[in-house]
């Protein structure tokens, strides 16, 4: 078949076509409806496949973390326990409001018991934070390194939690036989507050 045959086609009498034309026009269509289809059902429906494996790989994910957690439930509770009891024995070490007063002596006492001259000791207000309240004392005391080393010795050997903050030591002003050092800092001790103090 020649070019000139092709030009002689009649377009209204398709059936006298040779078989090789027709062949190729139906693939021709086969094709087009094949493009059609793919581009305006099945690219969507690939792309809702995408979709879904990337959802289905997120839930994988987290059903693999969920289950992990779910292996470990028990050693979680365990641990949720330890917490519980290390929480209470800390709550312990926190003063009622009646028992900051004798905390208060302890500390000085414990200053005393190291052989420090208290200058001052002045109990500031109280602080109060989330779930405990803050009592800072403001300390200035006459002593050496050592008297020093063993009053901070003592505060932490004290059965209630006592903190020390923003220490400053300085050279006596005093003239004597024997120089002594001052030391002013803040010592902080803290009480619970129950629910109803919170409020």
């Amino acid at each position: 078949m020649n070019l000139h045959e092709l030009n002689d086609l009649d377009l209204s009498n398709i059936g006298v076509w040779p078989a090789p034309i027709k062949a190729v026009i139906v693939l021709l269509l086969c094709g087009a409806i094949a493009v059609g289809w793919y581009y305006f059902d099945t690219e969507e429906q690939l792309k809702k496949l995408e979709k879904t494996e990337k959802a289905e790989l997120n839930l994988r994910k987290q059903f693999e973390k969920k289950q992990a957690k779910a292996v470990n439930l028990e050693k979680y509770r365990k641990q949720l326990e330890e917490m519980k009891q290390s929480f209470g024995t800390m709550l312990r070490q926190l003063p009622d409001k009646t028992e900051v007063a004798e905390l208060l002596v302890d500390v000085s006492q414990t200053g005393l018991a190291s052989g420090l001259e208290f200058e001052l000791f002045d109990p500031q207000g109280e602080n109060r934070k989330e779930f405990y309240a803050e009592l800072p004392i403001k300390i200035k005391v006459d002593g050496n390194y050592h008297q020093f080393g063993a009053f901070i010795s003592g505060l932490a050997s004290l059965p209630r939690i006592v903190t020390i903050h923003n220490i400053i030591i300085s050279p006596q002003k005093k003239k004597g036989a024997e120089a002594k050092l001052v030391m002013e800092a803040v010592a902080k001790t803290y009480r619970y507050l129950d629910e109803e103090t919170s409020k």
